[in-house]
């Protein structure tokens, strides 16, 4: 082990010499370790994959031009945090805060129609762990988070309540593991700062979160019984059967559509709005499991009467809590471009909005059309 450590070391060394000698692909070799766990970073901090990727360039093109000042008094690592942070803070100055449509208004009615999608891109998306290979298990033994309880739809969005520096400070620590040193140095302040910042962050983020993690969720549930509530919610959705669904969702489940704003809680709720809409006999569907976010996921496909196939409409990012479904999330890839609220009955038939679809079935290994 110590031989292999001293090995990766040199080999490191090695690197950042050439590196900084203007050898581009000694360069690519020296950051590609950490440029999956990076993005992560940079999505956690924005609540966007786009963002995220964004930030990840700007911050690896800065680290590129600023190696000459790299001295080694940091690991590569906590320096590379450091200017992924930053750059993550940049952005957040530069957009809208990201959240579910959970904290954009009370639920809506499901009686009336939920109104036009937001234009604007404000919704916290879903991320593509498995396809972008984050790893399971904690980032380091000082972490309170697994790198995968770390992109959960719930704490992610949590984080996006916190002002920027508590937020940055929070994933450091909590996610990342670094000391209150190492989070000082990144964000320019000091330890005492950062340790109040922690103590805020932490008290807003628990009261956001759930009890218990997906990730702890999922575990104890197991995976034969996760794939039996994931067949019987596709099977109910594709016979279309209200009461088959219900039966499958927590008293108190959420479902939610961004880009919409409206959202319904309680099965009473949820039940009259599937009866209408979804549900209602005339939208067919198909479905296909997914992984979203730490979390199971399925992919849902509506029949296109012009051709026979059934076209990509909405990843499905399931919440659980045991094993009934405490929140659906529907991140809905078509065009916000309706002509008035009342028209949501006709938006399976309206055009897919490029970069939704990208991100929300492109980016997991999805279809874009079943036969």
């Amino acid at each position: 082990m110590a031989t292999s450590t001293t090995a990766a070391s040199a080999l490191e060394r090695d690197l950042l010499d050439a590196a900084r000698g203007g050898d581009q692909e000694a360069y690519r070799r020296l950051v590609e370790p950490h440029r999956r766990a990076l993005h992560a970073h940079c999505y956690r901090m924005l609540g966007s994959v786009q963002d995220a990727e964004d930030a990840l360039q700007d911050a690896l093109l800065r680290a590129w031009r600023g190696l000459s000042r790299f001295e080694g008094r940091s690991s590569l690592r906590s320096w590379l945090y450091r200017i992924a942070t930053n750059a993550s803070l940049n952005a957040i100055e530069r957009r809208p805060r990201r959240m579910l449509p959970i904290d954009h208004g009370p639920p809506a009615d499901p009686h009336d129609p939920p109104g036009a999608p937001l234009v604007e891109s404000t919704w916290v998306e879903p991320y593509p762990d498995e396809q972008l290979g984050l790893v399971d298990g904690r980032a380091a033994p000082e972490a309170r988070y697994e790198r995968r309880e770390g992109v959960e739809l719930a704490f992610v969005a949590a984080l996006q309540h916190l002002p920027p520096n508590q937020r940055a400070a929070l994933i450091l620590r909590e996610v990342l593991g670094f000391s209150g040193q190492e989070i000082a140095e990144a964000l320019e302040t000091t330890v005492a700062a950062v340790n109040s910042a922690l103590q805020r962050a932490r008290r807003t983020v628990a009261e956001r979160l759930p009890d218990r993690t997906q990730q702890a969720t999922l575990r104890a549930l197991g995976d034969q019984r996760l794939s039996e509530v994931v067949e019987s919610y596709m099977d109910a959705l594709a016979r279309g059967d209200v009461d088959a669904v219900v039966s499958l969702l927590a008293a108190d489940a959420v479902w939610s559509m961004p880009p919409l704003g409206a959202w319904y809680r309680g099965v009473d709720e949820i039940a009259i709005f599937l009866a209408t809409a979804p549900l209602n006999g005339n939208w067919h569907w198909r479905h296909l499991p997914a992984h979203a976010s730490g979390q199971a996921a399925v992919g849902s496909y509506i029949s296109d009467a012009k051709d026979g196939t059934y076209r990509a409409f909405a990843l499905d990012v399931l919440t659980l809590r045991g094993d009934r479904i405490a929140d659906i999330t529907s991140f809905i890839n078509r065009t916000t471009q309706l002509r008035d609220g009342d028209d949501f009955l006709s938006w399976p038939h309206y055009p897919e909005d490029p970069a939704r679809a990208a991100a929300y079935f492109e980016a997991f290994g999805l279809p874009d059309r079943l036969d």
